[in-house]
C-alpha cells in the first residue's frame, strides 16, 4: 500500500491536470461558438445557391458543364481534412484510417502514383508523409484561420485540373457537423459534381448549443431542434415566370462551380467545428475521469489517515496498559 505521502503527491498531481483539462475544455467551447457562427454565416448562401439550382431543375433543365461530366478514373486526388493539433479523441485516427483505406484501396486499382492527397490539416499531412503518399500541397494554416479565398483557389486549381484530364475524381474525406455531441464521418465525391444527390445531402445541424452530454442532446432532439426535411419534390420556384439572361446553360456553368467554391469551404468549417467538438468531448470526459479518481484517492488518503491514527492510538494505549 502506498504510504500517505505519495498519495498526497498524486492528488496534487491529478489537480493540477484536472486544471489544465478543465481549462482545455472551455477554450475548446469557446472556439466552437465560433465556429458555429462561421457556418451561420455561410448558410444563407447555401440557401440561396440551393434555391436557383433546384429551380433550374424543377423546371426540367439539363445541367451540362464541363464539372459534372463523368468518364473513366485513371486518376484520383483526395483532400482530406484533420486538425493541426491533438487532443481530440478519435477525430485525427478515424480520419487517417479512412484515408489509408481509401488510398489502399484505390491504389491496388489505378497504382500508387495515380492517387494524389491534398491534406488539410498538419496531423492527416505527417502521417500522409511517414506512409509516402503522392501529397501535392500544404494546406495546414487553413485549419486555424478559415479563409474562403483559399478554399476557391484550391477548388478552381482542382477543377481546372479536372476539365484539363489531370485527374479523373475528386473526393472529401471530412467529419459532417451536426451537433456538439455528433460529428459523422463523410466520405464524398467532389469532382464530378452530382447536384441533384448534392443538393439532396443532409443539411441538418445543430448550431444553438455546445452541450455534449447525451441525455441533454436526446432531450433536445425530441423538442425539435432539428428542421423538419423538405417534400422530396418542394420545390418554391424564383417566381412565376422568371427569365434567365443571356441563356440557362452559361447561367448554370457560372453557378456549378460556385456550388464546388461552397462544397469545399463548407467541408472546412465543418471539420474545423467537428475538431472543437470532439476536443470538448474528450477534454470533459478527462476531466470527469480526473473528478472520479480524485474521488477515490481521497478515499483511500482518508482510510490510510484514520489506519495510521488508529494505530499510535492502540501503541498508547498499550504503553499505559503495560505501566
Amino acid at each position: 500500500m502506498p504510504s500517505l505521502k505519495e498519495i498526497k503527491g498524486r492528488i496534487a498531481s491529478v489537480k493540477s491536470t484536472r486544471k489544465i483539462t478543465s481549462a482545455m475544455k472551455m477554450v475548446a467551447s469557446s472556439k466552437l461558438h465560433h465556429a458555429q457562427i462561421a457556418i451561420q454565416n455561410m448558410l444563407p448562401y447555401e440557401e440561396m445557391l440551393e434555391h436557383i439550382l433546384k429551380s433550374f431543375l424543377a423546371a426540367e433543365v439539363e445541367v451540362g458543364t464541363a464539372f459534372d461530366h463523368e468518364r473513366d478514373v485513371k486518376r484520383v486526388a483526395m483532400v482530406v481534412f484533420s486538425s493541426n493539433s491533438s487532443l481530440c479523441g478519435g477525430f485525427n485516427a478515424n480520419i487517417i484510417k479512412v484515408m489509408t483505406r481509401a488510398v489502399e484501396a484505390l491504389s491496388n486499382e489505378l497504382g500508387k502514383d495515380n492517387v494524389e492527397v491534398y491534406p488539410i490539416g498538419r496531423k492527416v499531412a505527417e502521417k500522409a508523409v511517414k506512409l509516402g503518399y503522392n501529397v501535392k500541397c500544404d494546406l495546414a494554416d487553413l485549419v486555424d484561420h478559415p479563409n474562403v479565398q483559399q478554399c476557391i483557389k484550391l477548388a478552381e486549381e482542382l477543377g481546372d485540373r479536372f476539365v484539363a484530364g489531370e485527374i479523373d475524381k475528386v473526393e472529401l474525406v471530412y467529419h459532417h457537423f451536426k451537433s456538439a455531441g455528433s460529428q459523422i464521418l463523410t466520405n464524398k465525391t467532389f469532382l464530378p459534381i452530382d447536384i441533384r444527390s448534392e443538393l439532396d445531402r443532409d443539411h441538418e445541424r445543430d448550431l444553438s448549443t455546445n452541450i455534449v452530454t447525451k441525455k441533454v442532446q436526446d432531450y433536445l432532439k425530441e423538442k425539435g431542434w432539428r428542421k423538419k426535411a423538405k417534400a422530396e419534390n418542394e420545390v418554391a420556384p424564383l417566381n412565376d415566370n422568371f427569365i434567365v439572361e443571356p441563356d440557362m446553360n452559361t447561367v448554370l456553368y457560372e453557378l456549378v462551380p460556385k456550388m464546388g467554391h461552397l462544397m469545399l469551404y463548407t467541408a472546412l468549417l465543418d471539420s474545423v467545428a467537428s475538431e472543437h467538438a470532439a476536443r470538448m468531448v474528450a477534454m470533459q470526459t478527462a476531466t470527469d475521469n480526473a473528478d472520479e479518481l480524485l474521488r477515490q484517492l481521497d478515499l483511500q488518503y482518508n482510510k490510510g489517515r484514520q489506519q495510521a491514527i488508529t494505530s499510535e492510538l492502540l501503541d498508547i494505549v498499550g504503553g499505559s496498559v503495560n505501566n
